[in-house]
């Protein structure tokens, strides 16, 4: 379907990233017609796109880069894969009952666990998002602990050694983790170093810890590895992950739980 408003070359290039997370690889072809603008345009795009890391150039076309340079921006990531965020978000917030003291990392999948909390009682919630903060201030019984440091502008949460330290003080029930690159090789990883302070520190603290991720970022992998898979107890994602790579994690030793 082609898009017929016309787009900054910023917005041509998140929509970019925006269809190759749906479908992993697009020729030129497909992009032009998505997007309605020239082959060349859309080959100067996808040059800059490689440039930032964010996707690579094959023979005619353009898919993910397995190695995440730079993180897509907040706006990107809240457009993307929305169904399958939000069945994933289900599923983590089963593992939720009452009084719990529950940590939700940076991401738009953590902000779809909302709705899905709103009835569970004096519940304790644990974050570094700002936008997730938001989302939880209407919540009925809720005590809400927003964590400090360093703003993110590009994704609205806080980082670092401050948001470290004041995890360092808590007692967490389950710690939920985001990562926007994962899999069994190298782990929960991330392109921005301070972001992984917050990570270790709320599994530290916590008696569970769980990543929640959907299938779109497995096989992708940044410079810092946050944590090993083996030092998570589960890992939510959705059925649209490859029955290998599903089979492999089960190998070895992941609890994985599959949504949808």
């Amino acid at each position: 379907m082609t898009e017929t408003a016309p787009l900054i070359p910023e917005q041509r290039r998140e929509s970019i990233v925006q269809h190759l997370q749906r479908e992993r690889v697009l020729s030129f072809r497909q992009l032009t017609e998505l997007l309605g603008v020239s082959h060349m345009t859309v080959r100067r795009d996808v040059a800059v796109l490689e440039e930032q890391g964010l996707v690579a150039a094959t023979p005619g076309g353009a898919k993910l880069a397995p190695r995440l340079l730079a993180e897509p921006s907040r706006a990107v990531k809240a457009g993307v894969d929305v169904a399958a965020k939000d069945a994933v978000a289900e599923v983590a917030a089963s593992l939720v009952h009452d009084t719990m003291t529950i940590y939700l990392d940076a991401g738009t999948t953590m902000q779809a666990m909302r709705p899905h909390l709103q009835d569970v009682r004096d519940l304790t919630v644990v974050t570094n998002d700002l936008v997730t903060v938001e989302a939880f201030l209407d919540h009925p019984s809720i005590d809400l602990i927003s964590v400090g440091g360093r703003v993110v502008t590009a994704n609205l949460s806080t980082m670092g050694r401050l948001a470290r330290l004041v995890l360092q003080e808590l007692s967490i029930d389950v710690a939920f983790v985001s990562s926007s690159s994962w899999d069994l090789q190298h782990g929960v990883t991330t392109p921005v170093e301070a972001k992984v302070e917050a990570k270790r520190a709320a599994v530290a603290v916590a008696e569970r810890s769980v990543l929640v991720a959907d299938a779109s970022k497995y096989g992708r992998f940044a410079k810092y590895r946050a944590l090993r898979l083996d030092e998570l107890d589960t890992v939510v994602t959705d059925a649209s992950l490859d029955d290998d790579a599903a089979a492999a994690l089960r190998d070895a030793g992941v609890e994985l739980r599959v949504a949808g």
